[in-house]
């Protein structure tokens, strides 16, 4: 219940952002390392956030599944040592 309250604040702000954003319809021009583009800030905006927010699942979902991964293993070997001790 709680995880779908969050949900449903995150989609409200969502929404709110991009009715405000389509509003801002200024053109800006964006320099980076080797090319030069032209376009509206709410985009650049919204695109910019939008690979920061994948980037930063990656990177959280990397950190999980290892830690995962570790804790599976432990597990295996905390159950291996405990069939031993069983045997003794």
């Amino acid at each position: 219940m709680k995880s779908l309250l969050i949900f449903f604040v995150i989609l409200v702000i969502f929404i709110i952002s991009v009715i405000l954003g389509a509003q801002n319809n200024q053109v800006i021009t964006f320099n980076f390392l080797f090319a030069k583009i032209e376009c509206q800030i709410s985009t650049l905006l919204a695109c910019l956030f939008s690979a920061g927010f994948m980037l930063g699942w990656t990177i959280c979902g990397f950190f999980w599944l290892r830690t995962r991964l570790t804790l599976s293993n432990v597990q295996r070997k905390l159950k291996r040592i405990k069939a031993q001790q069983n045997i003794i």
